[in-house]
């Protein structure tokens, strides 16, 4: 009979990339994240949202809340990287940022890959950020601006819900690179086939809530259970092993 630890002895689950308070019970989700000890990335959109978040986390030492300016918004929020600047010696964790080449964000990706690159000099300057990534259909100029500006030696990145390809997540290993998987990934076979491919010790798990559904409903922080065990699963282990091997890397990303 295969050993399974009680579930008050689990590690905590980890959450590296939500958007807290985009739900319309937010506060209901702070609560949760605080009694429930998940280890979050309460991520942001706009510089502006991040005061209110950092408030709204109360002190929690389990949450953490991350000064973003994400590339969908770039074209409306472009000032917005005056705010950054003037809160992002208050933080140590940055995101959402990144680029997105989607359709529906393409005629706004001059303008993005200008607000990155800001972005990632800024934190070099400051270094010891850590960064969760958007790279929609951008892996390569991401990765490309990544290894121009920040890393390896002058901050962390996260690609959060990457999508590239498997030579493209083999150069951002070798970079430093980590990974946040949702359920949504797991879903997908050209999504397994690209984690198959990765180190263990550069997988974190999130749910980017409420963007992403469980049982037809906004994913809550607490559902990540179920990306944990699909990927212990995935790497044929016991769902203990995985969620210890998570909390490992979460530590090595923020030591």
């Amino acid at each position: 009979m295969a050993f399974r630890l009680c579930p008050m002895l689990l590690p905590p689950l980890i959450d590296y990339h939500v958007h807290i308070d985009l739900y319309p019970d937010y506060q209901e989700v702070f609560a949760e994240c605080k009694k429930q000890s998940i280890n979050t990335l309460a991520v942001t959109t706009t510089p502006r949202a991040w005061e209110r978040n950092v408030e709204m986390a109360g002190g929690s030492t389990n949450i953490r809340v991350g000064l973003g300016l994400h590339p969908q918004v770039v074209a409306q929020f472009y000032s917005e990287i005056a705010i950054f600047e003037k809160h992002l010696a208050r933080s140590r964790f940055v995101g959402e940022v990144g680029l997105d080449a989607s359709s529906n964000h393409y005629s706004s990706f001059p303008r993005q890959k200008e607000i990155f690159e800001r972005v990632l000099r800024l934190c070099a300057e400051q270094k010891g950020k850590v960064l969760s990534i958007h790279s929609v259909r951008a892996s390569r100029e991401v990765l490309d601006l990544l290894e121009k500006h920040l890393l390896p030696d002058r901050g962390k990145a996260v690609l959060h819900w990457f999508s590239g390809s498997a030579p493209e997540a083999e150069r951002a290993v070798k970079l430093g690179c980590y990974f946040s998987v949702n359920g949504q990934t797991l879903q997908k076979e050209s999504g397994c086939a690209v984690l198959r491919r990765l180190p263990l010790t550069r997988l974190l798990t999130e749910t980017d809530g409420p963007f992403t559904l469980t049982k037809g409903k906004p994913t809550r922080p607490s559902d990540v259970e179920g990306t944990v065990v699909a990927l212990a699963a995935l790497f044929k282990m016991e769902e203990p092993r995985m969620r210890q091997i998570l909390n490992e890397n979460l530590q090595t990303l923020e030591s």
